[in-house]
């Protein structure tokens, strides 16, 4: 990274626009920015660092803040840096956030925050503009430069005081400033994951405890109150821990006294615990499975009553059923022996019905030849209405032939169709080719008409380009006349402003001088009577016992008293403020006569002595010829179009005239050519036409009377055909008639049923002889005959007593029931709590792990020898090449002396280790802490370290090429001696084209480096100064 120059617009102290050249100051590589305290070096290194991250360094104001208190209100804080990195040249400019005056009204609005960023472009010697995004700005400076704003401001802008407080510093500020530069971020956030990931492995631990609590608890509730679980003898778990409430809470102890439980049983985390609650699960199992046998015993002995009763309930409801049954099928023989002659007659019915089902298809072919015949009658009548009265008797063969005939003349007329057609399109191309040949003949008398003037507009437009081009240069010329004007003319109205300035400065400095003068006499005339009674004034701190501060006894017999008119020491420093305030007020007003003395010679050198009336009518002269001219000049471009479409309308139109011509005489040809073929059609058609206005009219008409012909005769040959089917129908149902049985059709119609009638009456036939059949099978029935002579049955006694074996029955298969839910609850919750041992196993392994783990890199573990965190440890790698890197420049600065070193020496307390610095002092063989350097060697000391953290962290961020670094103070603590020892390791930073800037009070430094910018103070604002040797 190279700078090039730097603009700054109301920035910090500076007021006015200024422009640092870095190419002119680094031309040697090496220069000096000095200047007065409060004179804004710092600034412009805020500047730079501003100009490329959009934020000053450290906790300095931003946006508002950076603006300049000297400022004219409309002129804008700015800041452009022009630099070269990653060989391509960039233009960043800046404009923090800041207030300007409102356009309409009184009072400031905020103006919001802009960046602009551009690339030179070689190739078209231009800018080239990339962006004006904050987030895409910062995000390719911060790709280009590899590194963060805090990192540049360590590397780039070298703040030898923070090196000097970091080799005094202990580890922890040491740590802070490394994990700035060197991003270890992830190393911390490695440890803090070990430690939430220990946590949750201890979490997941003392839930599987929990569990396990929680099984053994539902282990007892499945067992029963009445289950003995508490054996001496067996090491069962403590019950009086509360499981969790929920999955979430912790286990919470009750005092085994208090709750009667033994005290020697394990708990949730001790050992032996999951073991106890297994034992526990195989006695619960145990004692259930003989609660199991004793009520599979009871439900075999119930099982049996349950069977005798049932046998007796079954014999007494079937004795009963029989005698029921025998009963009803005597009542039921009763009521068919009563309905006998209305069956004979329902069965005769049936026979008729059945011989009229056999004539029934015939009659369906008679209705529907007779519908046929109808509707063939009726599109008979229908198709003869359409035809001629003369064809209205004509039967269907005539009009077949009459069909046939027509249909033959019709085929004659296809060719005069066609002939037809193609002479309707002959005339509509005739039509176009006269309409055509309009539009030629037109074509040609405007084109020779527009050629005609064609000389006449030319000239006029040359003339019109001509008187163009003279009033664009008259406009220039005066342009170039109007500007010096205007600056003559404003020069003049400032120089009247500022004479009448002048005189009321030198008044107001006169004034100033008096109140100043007035101030000093009162101030010393005050000090001087205090000193004249200041042995009142010392007396009154006299204390009994307490010694003199004059002459050192401790008893004051008569001590001074203050006299009238005694001035204390409050009123002395009242008035020396007083005339400070005067003296300051004295040069601020001399101040600002000198300014506006010198703004006057400004103003009078560039006016002269002319009027400001007489240079304003110049400048208005100068204005209006300038805007008449100009305006004149602005129709050149104009002028030129003209001409050129004037050009191109003339080839075009003389284009157009040639291509007219040439059309004309292709067209006489062709309409010859149509003339005769459409005359040769019109003979043609004339005798295929007849008496019709045209062929197609009469093919037409040809083809309506085929059709109707076709119809007619098609509707003829269909009647006669259902007439003959109808005859055909009617005897086959005569014969069918007879064969049945039936004197006449008509007969057998009438005896057929419909369907619904014909399944009723089938159906209540079956039902009788159903129901005869059963009555007689019931009355034959042994068993039933046999009940019948027996006592009647009691089926609700057989009832109650079966009901009362059941019932208990049903209370012992309840027991046993439960008792076989309870072995299986205690199985499953046995299998689960097995289980979630197994589980637990790895989980405890694994908690053991993590925990050595995060020991480790915490340093609170006993393994960690040097109790040093792991990012400590990946500081102290960065530290070691930090000190390895430094101690090359320091052994050249202090003449082979000193050598800095990195300790990992162990801490007291519990204070972070290996972050430790050493200097070895070669003179002595003895290693010491860095805190133990004089000031001079402690500003060399920082300087190298400065430089090789420069060195480290740009190889950190991808080893983005610095050419220029900025060198901030501590070289006045040095010999001289010593302080050309550091010039020269400096002048060796410029080794391969690098740039250093070195930022100092030193008065000597002056005169050592020739290419300096100096940075001056007054009360219109900093400015800088270029001092380049040639």
């Amino acid at each position: 990274m190279r700078l090039h120059r730097l603009s700054l617009t109301a920035f910090g102290p500076f007021g006015g626009t200024h422009v640092i050249d870095f190419d002119r100051l680094t031309r040697d590589g090496l220069f000096l920015l000095h200047g007065p305290t409060g004179a804004g070096k710092t600034s412009v290194l805020d500047a730079v660092c501003f100009a490329l991250y959009g934020s000053v360094p450290g906790a300095r104001p931003g946006g508002g803040a950076l603006r300049s208190d000297l400022a004219e209100p409309l002129t804008p804080t700015e800041v452009v840096l022009e630099l070269t990195v990653a060989e391509r040249r960039l233009e960043i400019t800046r404009l923090p956030e800041q207030p300007r005056p409102k356009k309409r009204g009184s009072g400031t609005t905020r103006e919001k925050a802009q960046s602009r960023l551009r690339e030179f472009d070689a190739v078209e010697g231009a800018w080239r503009p990339l962006s004006r995004s904050h987030q895409e700005i910062g995000e390719e400076i911060g790709q280009l430069l590899g590194m963060s704003k805090e990192q540049f401001c360590q590397v780039v802008l070298l703040p030898q005081g923070d090196f000097a407080r970091f080799l005094r510093a202990d580890a922890e500020a040491r740590a802070r400033l490394l994990g700035r530069l060197f991003d270890t971020r992830r190393f911390a956030a490695l440890e803090e994951r070990l430690s939430i990931r220990r946590r949750a492995a201890a979490d997941r631990v003392m839930a599987g405890d929990e569990r396990l609590l929680a099984l053994a608890h539902r282990m007892a509730q499945a067992a029963g109150a009445d289950t003995d679980l508490d054996d001496p003898s067996l090491p069962l778990p403590d019950l009086a821990v509360e499981p969790p409430r929920s999955g979430r809470g912790r286990t919470a102890r009750v005092p085994a006294q208090a709750r009667g439980a033994r005290t020697d049983a394990p708990g949730p985390g001790e050992p032996g615990f999951a073991d106890a609650v297994l034992v526990r699960a195989a006695v619960a199992r145990a004692s259930a499975r003989e609660r199991l046998e004793i009520a599979r015993s009871a439900v075999r002995a119930a099982e049996a009553a349950e069977r005798t009763a049932a046998g007796r309930l079954e014999e007494a409801h079937e004795r009963d059923r029989l005698q029921r049954r025998h009963a009803d099928a005597r009542r039921r023989a009763a009521q068919l022996a009563a309905r006998a002659e209305d069956h004979t007659h329902a069965r005769d019915r049936l026979e008729r019905a059945r011989a009229a089902a056999d004539v029934a298809p015939a009659l369906a072919l008679r209705a529907a030849a007779r519908r046929e015949l109808d509707a063939a009658r009726a599109a008979e009548r229908q198709a003869r209405a359409q035809l001629p009265p003369d064809l209205a008797d004509t039967d269907g063969d005539g009009l077949a032939d009459l069909e046939r005939r027509l249909r033959g003349d019709l085929g004659s007329l296809v060719a005069a169709r066609r002939a037809e057609r193609r002479s309707a399109d002959l005339a509509v191309e005739r039509t176009a080719l006269d309409r055509e040949a309009r539009a030629d003949e037109q074509t040609l008398l405007d084109t020779a008409d527009w050629l005609a003037g064609w000389d006449a507009a030319r000239e006029a437009h040359q003339r019109r380009i001509e008187a163009a081009q003279e009033a664009a240069a008259r406009a220039e010329q005066s342009a170039a006349q109007l500007r010096p004007a205007a600056e003559r003319l404003e020069a003049a109205r400032r120089r009247d402003v500022l004479d009448e300035s002048v005189r009321t400065a030198e008044r107001a400095t006169l004034d100033a001088r008096e109140r100043a003068a007035a101030a000093h006499e009162n101030w010393l005339d005050l000090k001087d009577r205090r000193l004249r009674g200041i042995a009142a004034e010392l007396a009154q701190g006299l204390r009994d016992g307490e010694p003199c501060a004059v002459c050192g006894a401790t008893e004051h017999p008569d001590p001074a008293r203050a006299g009238a008119g005694h001035v204390d020491r409050a009123a002395e420093e009242a008035a020396l403020a007083d005339h400070r305030r005067a003296e300051e007020a004295r040069g601020q007003a001399e101040a600002r006569r000198q300014s506006a003395k010198e703004a006057l010679a400004g103003a009078a050198a560039t006016a002269g002595d002319a009027p400001v009336v007489e240079l304003a009518a110049q400048v208005e002269e100068l204005r209006t010829r300038h805007a008449r001219d100009h305006a004149a000049g602005a129709d050149l471009h104009a002028a030129r179009e003209a001409y050129a479409r004037a050009e191109r309308e003339y080839e075009r139109r003389r284009d157009e005239a040639q291509q007219a011509e040439r059309r004309v005489a292709a067209r006489t040809s062709h309409r010859e050519a149509l003339d005769r073929e459409r005359a040769a059609l019109e003979e043609e058609l004339r005798q295929a036409r007849g008496d019709s206005a045209s062929v197609a009219e009469r093919a037409a008409r040809l083809e309506r009377q085929v059709t109707l012909l076709a119809a007619a005769a098609e509707a003829s040959r269909t009647a006669h055909a259902c007439a003959e089917r109808l005859q055909d129908a009617e005897a086959a149902l005569s014969d069918a008639a007879r064969g049945a049985g039936f004197d006449t059709p008509q007969a057998a119609a009438e005896a057929l049923l419909a369907d619904a009638e014909w399944r009723a009456l089938h159906q209540r036939l079956d039902q009788w002889q159903a129901e005869s059949a059963a009555v007689e099978a019931e009355l034959a029935d042994p068993a039933a005959v046999a009940a019948a002579a027996l006592p009647p049955a009691d089926p609700d006694a057989a009832r109650t007593a079966h009901e009362a074996a059941g019932h208990r029955l049903r209370s012992a298969a309840a027991a046993q029931s439960a008792a076989r839910d309870r072995c299986g609850e205690l199985d499953r919750l046995s299998a689960r709590a097995a289980s979630d041992t197994r589980e637990l196993a790895p989980l405890r392994t694994a908690h053991e792990r993590l925990d050595r783990l995060a020991g480790l890199a915490s340093g609170t573990s006993s393994e960690n020898e040097r109790r040093m965190r792991l990012e400590s440890y990946v500081l102290a790698a960065r530290l070691e090449q930090v000190a390895a890197a430094a101690s090359e420049r320091l052994h050249k600065m202090s003449s082979g002396r000193y050598t800095l070193v990195h300790s990992d020496e162990r801490a007291g307390g519990t204070r972070r280790s290996g972050l430790g610095l050493h200097v070895i002092d070669a003179w002595t063989g003895q290693e010491r802490d860095t805190a133990s350097l004089s000031g001079g060697e402690t500003f060399f000391a920082s300087l190298a370290l400065a430089l090789g953290l420069a060195d480290v962290v740009t190889d950190e961020a991808g080893g983005t090429r610095l050419d220029t670094l900025f060198i901030d103070e501590g070289f006045g603590s040095l010999d001289e001696q010593t302080l050309d020892e550091v010039l020269d390791v400096l002048d060796a930073l410029r080794e391969r084209d690098r740039s250093v800037g070195i930022v100092s009070h030193v008065a000597d430094l002056r005169g050592r480096i020739p290419a300096q910018l100096e940075v001056v103070k007054n009360r219109s604002g900093s400015a800088v100064r270029h001092r380049v040797p040639g």
